[in-house]
């Protein structure tokens, strides 16, 4: 049939989607022809930026000078082209009032530290203690840097090192640090091309046409990208602004779209991020790598996918190696026997603070248990059961398959939150874990598609989960006081996996804004971004972007081939199961589609999500596939059935912030906090069950028992914000510390802030074993943990997390973690996790081990400094 260019395929307040155009308020995407995009987007960055800039500042590059969303604000006021801000002490708030005003282009900002106090305590004590009671020694003093939200400064505390403008310095020696930077410098403008034109020979790929210009155009331009996404070295390149090889990355894309469309360099990818011992390599991210971070996992799925699209029996052989070794290091380092559930980071959310509370340090990210994650391992222990029975290894195959259903469990009980209809973000907390209820989109995505989610709770969240403006926002509601990146952002690829959700339930609502969010930025931005503004829709306004992104052109391809056209690899065959929404009735073709020794020429008519007719080769085929041992060139011809899908409710809802956390405190029996502004009241909460709420700002507490307490900010809409840091009530002979010097071969003195006569180097060769004796005067459930101190590298990336197996009288009962803490801050001591016990009265002997498994994604620093051992009793 054809289109009306007149008529809009969808429209909103906030854009509207044509035939042959997109429009958003000014900006307007024209498209000219299948190969020929024109758009004169314009930043709303660019238009207006205001004088009235919020700014705080950083020692050794961390959030420890004022409290969370505390920061000092000040009004730019030009001289001769030139702003300098009055001397402000370290620690003491400016706060100038509001001027409305706006920056003057190229306008020269010094601003000036008084680190005086900070520098006397230096050299008096040794050390200087930061508004949290954290001790910085003079030795790891690194330097002290400013963030903000005005560029060239940003919110990213983790890579303001990495800037060297963020930085001040004291020249004169007098204590008082400057730096100097251009704001509202205008090689800074945010656009984008204003023109699209295909220029790379795309033909050896599937050939897409339909009555629908934009539809055809974006398809074309995501195949150009892809064409530019592969590197010299035949692996996928990340992103314009991302160079090489990112597991997670290149995995989501491959099980999107280049399986299929690039097998080779599909394969050739997944193998540079395998290690020598066959071992799936984790990304550099928080905390040195794994197991901070596990969903490296991803990558079965991927190399799954290339296994189904392509029948390579010694690729599924590899892989299988490949999968199977790494599981079972995961089983040892980070499955939960008590949930079932898996250890580690929310799947691809690896930057700390944009999804986590701001108190949460590495050794407490290992310990959540995230949606996204788990669903991950999930899927992997599946196809690592697949492929097992493939290979006729029967016993792997079970036991891989009651591990699956293990995790799948764990999923619905403790994640599944009926009041709303999804699944919560993730467990977190340190011995008692609670739930998180934002909503986490990939991970909701995934339980779908998946099938961790049964048929109700499937249509349940695609019905209720939260949808913005401009798609679905990576977790929601949003976290206060945090720049977009993963907050407050929308990321194509994300949204690609929610449109795969939304038709397998048959959602059309939900399946239509699903298309029409990936196709506003793709036709605006000329470009398939790495993320975008859920706010505002822009893509200037995170912290990174990029163009040509790898996953989200993969799902922009995907659109068309797994859902339009419904293309669905199985191991031995093609399946189809299309959905096409009544939007977009009408003809389309995809020829040249390469399935392993065949070529597919499809032509589709109609609308809907069931077949009327599947003619291959002019002959009717009722199981809508194609063998995985067809030769030569078909033509296939698919008539749809017409209907709508049902069902159609979807969660429409404003972009909402929650809350702050609020800061408590134990003080005697009376847990206290600051107000939070707006707050209405408050949850409390022990040992990850609620105890009570109040509107007041004190909790009295009677309870002798170990308690972890924690405080939740209830807004007027009745929003929570995340939990408070847990503060532990706890009678002082329920402790019991041992000094770790005491149980190795030689104690080291040469760092600071260690609370016995020394401590003990652990790595790879020292102290691979030790065993501390301890007594227990009590059955009951005990918590031990380790101080300890890991200067190998930043808490954002590097790979050298320390890893441990913990055994009690030589039998294994849990991981400890050391993550690193800073570069060179040998000084900046902190907790590992804990792990939980029951003991019986007597003797008994700890050991920390060194095991293979341990392994870390460094192989040869895995590295800590043990001061000591806490026993804690818990219950």
């Amino acid at each position: 049939m054809q289109t009306n260019a007149q008529q809009a395929l969808f429209q909103s307040k906030d854009f509207s989607i044509y035939h042959d155009k997109v429009i958003q308020d000014k900006n307007e995407a024209k498209i000219l022809s299948p190969v020929h995009i024109i758009s004169n987007y314009q930043s709303p960055a660019n238009l207006y930026q205001s004088a009235d800039i919020s700014f705080k500042f950083a020692i050794n590059g961390k959030d420890n000078e004022m409290l969370s969303g505390q920061d000092h604000h000040f009004s730019v006021k030009v001289i001769n082209g030139k702003s300098v801000t009055p001397v402000i002490k370290f620690g003491e708030q400016l706060k100038e009032p509001a001027t409305g005003e706006y920056l003057q282009p190229n306008t020269s900002l010094t601003i000036r530290l008084d680190m005086r106090d900070v520098v006397k305590h230096f050299n008096e004590k040794g050390y200087f203690t930061t508004f949290k009671g954290d001790k910085i020694y003079k030795e790891d003093f690194k330097g002290v840097f400013v963030a903000g939200g005005t560029a060239p400064m940003f919110w990213d505390f983790d890579n303001l090192v990495n800037r060297s403008e963020l930085r001040l310095t004291d020249e004169d020696g007098d204590g008082i640090f400057e730096t100097t930077m251009i704001l509202n410098k205008q090689s800074d403008q945010k656009q984008t091309d204003a023109e699209w034109k295909m220029v790379k020979d795309a033909t050896a790929f599937p050939q897409y046409q339909s009555s629908y210009l934009i539809s055809d155009a974006l398809y074309n331009m995501s195949i150009e990208e892809m064409i530019k996404a592969v590197e010299l070295d035949s692996t996928f390149r990340t992103g314009k602004e991302w160079a090489g090889v990112w597991t997670r990355d290149i995995s989501y894309s491959i099980i999107l779209s280049m399986a299929h469309l690039q097998p080779e360099v599909a394969k050739k990818s997944l193998l540079r991020k395998v290690n020598k011992k066959k071992r799936i390599i984790q990304d550099t991210g928080t905390g040195g790598a794994y197991p901070a971070s596990t969903d490296r996992m991803i990558w079965a799925v991927a190399a799954n996918e290339v296994y189904k699209a392509t029948g390579d029996k010694d690729w599924l052989q590899l892989a299988y190696t490949i999968i199977k070794n790494s599981i079972e290091d995961d089983m040892h380092n980070v499955y939960d026997a008590e949930t079932g559930m898996v250890k580690g980071e929310s799947s691809f959310l690896d930057w700390r603070e944009q999804t986590y509370p701001k108190w949460m340090q590495p050794a407490d990210i290992f310990e959540s248990e995230c949606l996204g994650t788990n669903a991950v391992h999930y899927q992997a222990n599946i196809v690592l059961s697949e492929m097992a029975s493939i290979l006729k290894q029967t016993s792997v195959a079970v036991k891989h398959t009651v591990i699956a259903k293990k995790i799948k469990d764990g999923i619905n009980k403790y994640l599944w939150l009926p009041d709303k209809g999804y699944y919560g973000q993730f467990l977190y907390g340190r011995n008692f874990k609670m739930v998180s209820p934002r909503s986490e989109a990939l991970g909701e995505a995934l339980c779908i598609v998946f099938g961790i989610a049964d048929d109700k709770k499937a249509k349940q969240i695609v019905a209720s989960t939260p949808l913005t403006a401009f798609g679905i926002n990576c977790i929601y509601p949003n976290i206060p006081n945090i720049p977009p990146y993963h907050n407050n952002a929308v990321w194509p690829f994300v949204q690609t996996y929610w449109l795969w959700a939304a038709a397998k339930v048959g959602n059309e609502a939900a399946v239509n804004e699903s298309i029409f969010d990936i196709y506003r930025p793709a036709a605006l931005f000329l470009t398939n971004k790495e993320n975008f503004v859920a706010e505002n829709g822009d893509f200037a306004g995170t912290v990174i972007n990029s163009s040509n992104m790898l996953w989200s052109l993969s799902g922009n391809i995907s659109l068309v081939h797994k859902v339009l056209f419904g293309i669905k690899f199985q191991s031995e065959n093609l399946l189809f199961q299309p959905y096409v929404p009544k939007v977009f009735d009408g003809k389309r073709s995809l020829t040249n589609f390469k399935y392993r020794n065949a070529v597919l020429n499809i032509e589709m008519e109609g609308y809907g999500n069931g077949i009327n007719s599947f003619l291959v080769d002019g002959k009717e085929n009722t199981k809508h596939e194609i063998p995985g041992n067809l030769k030569g060139i078909h033509s296939i011809k698919i008539i749809l059935n017409n209907q709508q899908g049902i069902g159609n409710k979807i969660n429409k809802v404003t972009n909402h912030f929650t809350l702050p956390a609020p800061n408590a405190a134990l003080n005697g029996n009376e847990l206290s906090w600051s107000p939070v502004s707006g707050a209405k009241k408050y949850h409390i909460s022990k040992n990850g069950k609620w105890l009570s709420q109040t509107s007041d700002t004190k909790f009295s507490i009677t309870d002798k028992n170990y308690g972890e307490y924690t405080v939740v900010a209830v807004d007027e809409y009745g929003v929570e914000s995340f939990a408070c840091e847990p503060v532990v009530s706890i009678e002082d002979a329920a402790v019991k510390t041992y000094d770790a010097e005491k149980y190795a071969t030689k104690a080291i003195h040469n760092y600071k802030g260690f609370t016995g006569y020394g401590f003990i180097e652990i790595n790879t060769t020292e102290n691979r074993n030790v065993t501390i004796p301890v007594n227990v005067t009590e059955d009951g459930l005990y918590a031990i943990d380790f101080r300890y101190a890991n200067g190998n590298g930043p808490t954002n990336t590097e790979n050298k997390c320390a890893i441990r197996t913990l055994k009690v009288d030589d039998m294994q009962k849990g991981t400890l973690v050391f993550p690193q803490r800073g570069k060179g801050e040998w000084s900046n001591w902190g907790y590992s996790n804990a792990v939980k016990l029951f003991l019986k009265k007597g003797d008994h002997k700890v050991t920390l081990s060194f095991e293979d498994a341990n392994d870390n994604m460094n192989g040869d620093i895995n590295q800590a400094m043990l001061d000591n051992m806490r026993l804690i009793k818990i219950k």
